[in-house]
């Protein structure tokens, strides 16, 4: 075991939460154990215990962490367009998905129902919807009602979809994000005065002689 440094309880904390996001994005939920855990950040399991009571108490403290991460790197600007705000928020997320495969598998399968995780993952879903609902043209309150459900079924659909190519990687990143930022455009655009994404989808580069399509 390395030897132990005096930290504060805010650092020690810090530290091990460190450790533990190193470790669930290593390997699946199950195969992670709390005794790998303390020896990887040089305590006691006393100490890492006093900390984090269980398996789970660190797993949702390391989701909440990475959650509100993404958030902050997920800002949606109101001078940039409907596609540039979508595809600077998915990538943000899509990023973090591929990095952490594991741990994003675990809170969705095999902690799915969890009521911790699942608040977690609400909160985040409910904080996105709402700044893009702040950055739409919403010109009544009827506008925003019907937007505001569009966008909380259009998040939950980019979740499944992300969740299942984690699974299955049946299309490329480019590919994945793209039908995302498509789903949303054609779920707004009948609600909005004004077509959100005029230049959406782009306009597919015509495939040359001799090149394969």
């Amino acid at each position: 075991m390395p030897p132990r440094r005096r930290l504060t309880p805010a650092d020690r904390r810090a530290q091990l939460l460190a450790v533990g996001a190193r470790l669930f994005s290593a390997a699946p939920y199950d195969d992670v154990l709390m005794e790998v855990v303390a020896r990887e950040a040089g305590v006691s399991r006393a100490l890492l215990y006093q900390h984090f009571p269980s398996k789970h108490a660190l797993f949702a403290a390391v989701y909440q962490q990475a959650t509100d991460r993404l958030l902050e790197a997920t800002a949606f600007d109101p001078g940039a367009t409907l596609v540039e705000q979508l595809t600077q928020g998915l990538d943000a997320h899509l990023d973090y998905f591929i990095r952490n495969r594991h741990a994003v598998l675990a809170a969705n399968r095999v902690l799915a129902g969890d009521p911790v995780i699942q608040t977690i993952m609400t909160d985040e879903l409910d904080a996105l919807r709402s700044r893009l609902l702040s950055v739409l043209p919403l010109a009544d309150e009827r506008t925003h009602s019907a937007v505001s459900a569009a966008l909380k079924a259009w998040l939950v659909f980019v979740q499944v979809l992300c969740v299942d190519w984690l699974t299955r990687e049946t299309c490329t990143r480019t590919e994945l994000r793209d039908t995302c930022i498509g789903a949303a455009v054609g779920a707004l655009r009948p609600l909005l005065p004004e077509d959100p994404a005029p230049n959406w989808p782009p306009r597919a580069r015509p495939v040359l002689r001799g090149e394969q399509p």
